[in-house]
């Protein structure tokens, strides 16, 4: 059985325990498993460059939110975004509890799956930072195809989560190479900046367990966060 092939078990085992308790995180779940299994599908049907690659990636991704999700349950501390998002008001609509999770996983986890699966040799080579960021928005497509097929969503609604999710995984892409550069310079700099992405990230989610409509306030705020310049890009170079 290949990681990604577990890491969907997991996932699958979990969701059936979410929807015992009537948690109400099983709503992001839910649509993150249907997620995974959607990136396999196209693996399977040869759509990435690099399929080990994407393989390993994805199967680190839900990892990372495997990790947060079963410390929360076990009453251990989380990261800053994912507090946030376990944290908000059950009795918000299943979809803002999608995007709540959605933003704590894609803004924070995201970067650091990047990271865990392209080493620093890599970011300094053009060619395949290339392959690894054309790989990166191939996801966008898949995500879209998702998003397309409703899952409660209007479809005026649906044509702005797919231009939130666009920009953000385009900022995610951006924050990768930033904290590349600061994994050169040295683990105490990494750390700095990791930190710093912890904190926009909270705030983004806290942002939006606050009443009012959500996609007004990502039309208003962004979905994405930014770090502050300073690291690798798609062709490799820094500023």
């Amino acid at each position: 059985m290949t990681a990604l092939e577990t890491v969907t078990r997991q996932l699958d085992q979990a969701l059936g325990e979410l929807r015992e308790q009537a948690d109400s995180r099983r709503y992001f779940h839910a649509t993150y498993l249907r997620t995974t299994r959607a990136v396999a599908a196209e693996l399977d049907a040869g759509g990435f460059l690099d399929t080990p690659w994407v393989q390993r990636w994805t199967a680190v991704f839900a990892g990372l939110y495997l990790t947060a999700l079963s410390d929360a349950r076990a009453g251990r501390p989380v990261p800053a975004p994912w507090a946030a998002a376990f944290a908000a008001d059950p009795g918000l609509p299943p979809v803002r509890h999608v995007l709540l999770g959605m933003n704590a996983h894609i803004n924070y986890d995201l970067p650091h799956a990047l990271l865990q699966v392209i080493s620093d040799a890599e970011f300094a080579d053009p060619a395949c930072l290339d392959r690894r960021e054309a790989d990166h928005r191939h996801i966008d497509q898949v995500l879209s195809t998702i998003v397309d097929q409703g899952g409660g969503l209007a479809w005026v609604n649906r044509l702005a989560v797919k231009r939130f999710l666009t920009e953000a995984r385009a900022k995610v892409w951006r924050n990768a190479g930033v904290l590349a550069a600061a994994r050169q310079r040295s683990g105490e700099d990494y750390q700095a900046r990791s930190a710093e992405l912890e904190q926009l990230a909270a705030a983004r989610v806290t942002a939006l367990t606050r009443p009012g409509p959500v996609l007004q306030q990502l039309a208003i705020g962004g979905f994405g966060v930014r770090l502050r310049p300073g690291g690798f890009f798609s062709r490799g170079g820094t500023r």
